[in-house]
């Protein structure tokens, strides 16, 4: 259950950022933060990262739908054998869910950090995108460990009642 609160907390603070964005900037409004480099600019984005498939609503709104299917099945089947892999996909499992609402709803998603790297612009995102991002690059992660034999499993240990009557006995 706990990770189904972290995605809840991770969509709850998606929604209430993109909240304040939508009513309190106007669309392409810029708050500087860290003068240039660190800007909040109200932004919307009709496609997926990078505003790829723009304008493709119904085919982003159904790969979302499935992903989050997988996500929910996967999660419930590990969540009590690993520890580092249901917490990075409910990470995921938020930001997703964060990210389809606006795109189920409005067609669009809201898009508010910026960053400049002298000339260069990073692609604006919210916090949806960044807790995904971080949620993949910890799945990564955890198949990473798992393959070199450093998993991340919980090993539950069960005493059978042979055990328990020998240690009764002692």
């Amino acid at each position: 259950m706990v990770y189904y609160l972290i995605a809840l907390i991770v969509f709850l603070l998606d929604q209430g950022t993109k909240y304040l964005i939508s009513t309190r900037l106007e669309i392409d409004e810029q708050i500087p933060v860290i003068g240039n480099f660190f800007v909040i600019t109200s932004h919307r984005n009709r496609g997926a990262a990078f505003s790829i498939l723009e304008d493709q609503r119904w085919f982003l709104i159904l790969v979302t739908v499935v992903v989050l299917i997988g996500i929910v099945w996967y999660l419930n089947k590990v969540k009590r054998t690993r520890r580092l892999l249901p917490f990075a996909l409910s990470l995921v499992l938020g930001g997703a869910v964060g990210n389809f609402l606006d795109r189920a709803l409005t067609g669009e998603v809201v898009d508010f950090l910026r960053f400049n790297f002298g000339s260069y612009t990073f692609p604006i995102f919210n916090v949806a995108d960044s807790c995904i991002v971080v949620g993949v690059a910890l799945i990564i992660l955890d198949s990473i460990m798992d393959m070199r034999g450093g998993s991340t499993e919980v090993i539950e240990v069960k005493e059978t009642s042979e055990s328990e009557e020998r240690n009764e006995q002692n």
